[in-house]
Order: C-alpha cells, then structure tokens, then sequence
C-alpha cells in the first residue's frame, strides 16, 4: 500500500471514529432528557446550550468548560450557582427552540447559547442560522431568560464572503436584543495544536481551561 493511500486511509478512519463518537455522545445525552431534570431550586441556574465545543467531545465531563467555569465559581465563593450543560455533540441552531422548551420547565435564569459552529462548517445558510438564533433569544427574554450569545468564526478556507456573513450573525443579534456578547469562544484556542485534539477542531483540556476563563466574566457579570 502506498503512503497517499495509507493517509487516505488513516484520515477516513479518523472521520469515521469522530462521528461515532459524536452520534454515541449525543444519543447518551438524549438518553439522560428523558429521564431527568435539572433542579435549580434555590440556585441560580446557568443553563448551556451549545455542540460538542461545549458538550467536550474528546473530554471527560469534569473537564469541559462548563464544568471548569463551575469550578472558577466555587474557587471565588460563589456557592449558589447550578451549571447545567445541555450541549449535544453534532447540533446545529436548527434544534436550538426546541431544546430551550424542554429546559423551560426547570426556569433557568440565564442562558449561554453556544450554537452555530456546525452550521458554519455545513456551508448552511446564514439567513437560517440567523432565523434560528433569533427565535431562540426570543424564546429566552420571553421567559425572563439572561442570554449570554457566544460567538464563532469559520477557518479561511470557507471564503470571505460566507465567513464575514457568519461571523456577522453574533454581532448583530448581540446589538439587536441587547445581549451579553463574547465575540469568540474559542479566542485562543482555535488553531493552536497544542490546545486542541488531534482532530484539529476539539479543544483538550488545556484548551478548555482557556475557554472557561474567557467566559466567567460574562456569567459573573449576569450574577
């Protein structure tokens, strides 16, 4: 077998793998919807709603960002807040309102919506995504939902056009509803080996320490 070959191989394989491990996060995390709720009573409930960026595809539990900002919050004394990471592996804004609803029973207070990076990399309509996102925040300040609006931005190989569209999306969403806006929430991570998988798109563990620090500020701001 020659080496084109072996690395056609090799990176097929790789493919293969990261879907399966997509499909059987997300269908564990399906799993656990139906047979759970989240308690907030008493507690300020942060809710994250987002992909496998935020889910931790590739980590364990503990050591995803949400988990890590849950961390940072305890180390600073602040007891009273319950992190609940609702991210599914392979979502896209697509399934975002329908998600919220199912939380809504538990009355979150504050909402971190980590969409839209699987729409991006899917060539999927911006205008879409928009709409998506939208109904979302509606739904969100419509029950007294804080949404904190994580932004993306797309690798240069997707073109100038679609990337500065995409990247638009967030900020313009973020000035028309008034939200708590972090511009990139892989600011520092993204493109650094060092601080992702061997995939090149997940974040390690050290990638989302970085990422929890970026995004404490924004959640202690809504407190």
């Amino acid at each position: 077998m020659n080496k084109n070959k072996r690395d056609r191989n090799s990176y097929s394989l790789k493919k293969v793998l990261l879907i399966c491990a997509t499909f059987l996060h997300g269908f564990f995390f399906l799993a656990w919807l139906g047979t759970s709720s989240p308690v907030w009573a008493g507690d300020i409930g942060v809710l994250f709603l987002g992909d496998s960026l935020t889910a931790g595809l590739g980590v364990m539990p503990e050591e995803a960002y949400p988990a890590l900002v849950d961390e940072l919050l305890k180390k600073k004394g602040i007891q009273d807040v319950k992190i609940t990471n609702a991210s599914i592996s392979g979502s896209t804004t697509a399934g975002a309102v329908s998600r919220l609803k199912w939380f809504l029973r538990a009355a979150p207070d504050i909402l971190v919506l980590a969409l839209g990076a699987n729409d991006g990399l899917r060539g999927l309509s911006t205008a879409e995504m928009s709409q998506n996102l939208e109904a979302t925040i509606v739904l969100a300040q419509a029950n007294g939902i804080r949404v904190i609006l994580a932004g993306m931005k797309l690798p240069p190989n997707y073109g100038p056009d679609y990337s500065r569209a995409f990247t638009e999306v967030f900020g313009w969403l973020a000035r028309k509803y008034h939200l708590s806006f972090i511009p990139f929430l892989l600011d520092k991570v993204a493109g650094n080996p060092l601080l992702n998988q061997a995939d090149g798109i997940h974040p390690n563990r050290a990638g989302h320490e970085i990422i929890a620090a970026t995004v404490l500020p924004y959640i202690q701001e809504q407190l």
